[in-house]
């Protein structure tokens, strides 16, 4: 399920490092002893829209809205809840109403836009972690292995494990950009995705978002 957030504008200065505050106003919607804190992230959040730039903040004045998807709608439905006993998102934006968004009719190949950088690492010898971006050919074999393991988290196996993803390099546009949570900077590519597979996978995947650290505002699809 894909819910749309609407916002009102913001009475505080919003920093450019604001995805540690919109994980925590969503943990606290769905409760403090949910399973998003553990485990796979079966679920991705978007960017907050209509962003102005003023000096080192950014500005809400005509209000925002934000996309939050969940394989598990019954997560969704826990958030809807806690967002009735308590609107606040952060900086002084409060949830004026939340929508259910229509999910796409898939086919078995489909290109999709991100809404927010894409984040797919690899370990090096050392342990340390190297990024790979959309024009590092490895990129698009992590990001299958990873959406395959939640796949198979989920129950999807079998003809749902054939799915593929790989970054449009023809995108004129393609991308990377630094974005830091909680002191952590991490390089992600903001390029579109090709996605080939089942219709039932893919909806699964555009829900939960691709690459990692979907659970802290990456990789979200629409």
């Amino acid at each position: 399920m894909r819910l749309q957030l609407n916002l009102t504008s913001n009475t505080q200065p919003v920093p450019f490092t604001y995805l540690y505050n919109l994980v925590g106003s969503l943990h606290k919607w769905i409760g403090e002893n949910n399973l998003l804190h553990d485990g796979m992230s079966l679920y991705s959040f978007g960017r907050l829209t209509g962003a102005e730039k003023i000096g080192k903040h950014l500005y809400f004045p005509n209000g925002s809205t934000l996309s939050i998807s969940f394989q598990n709608s019954d997560h969704a439905w826990a958030m809807a809840k806690g967002i009735l006993k308590d609107d606040s998102l952060a900086f002084g934006m409060r949830v004026i109403e939340a929508n259910e968004m229509p999910i796409p009719s898939f086919e078995n190949r489909v290109r999709l836009a991100t809404d927010g950088e894409i984040v797919v690492r690899t370990k090096r010898p050392d342990g340390s972690r190297q990024y790979l971006l959309w024009s590092d050919e490895a990129a698009n074999e992590k990001m299958t292995q990873l959406m395959r393991k939640k796949l198979q988290a989920a129950g999807y196996n079998e003809s749902h494990q054939t799915i593929n993803i790989r970054f449009d390099r023809d995108y004129p546009k393609a991308r990377t950009r630094l974005m830091d949570v909680k002191g952590i900077k991490h390089r992600g590519s903001i390029c579109p995705v090709i996605i080939e597979g089942t219709p039932e996978a893919i909806e699964f995947a555009w829900l939960v978002g691709v690459g990692e650290l979907t659970g802290s505002g990456f990789g979200a699809l629409v």
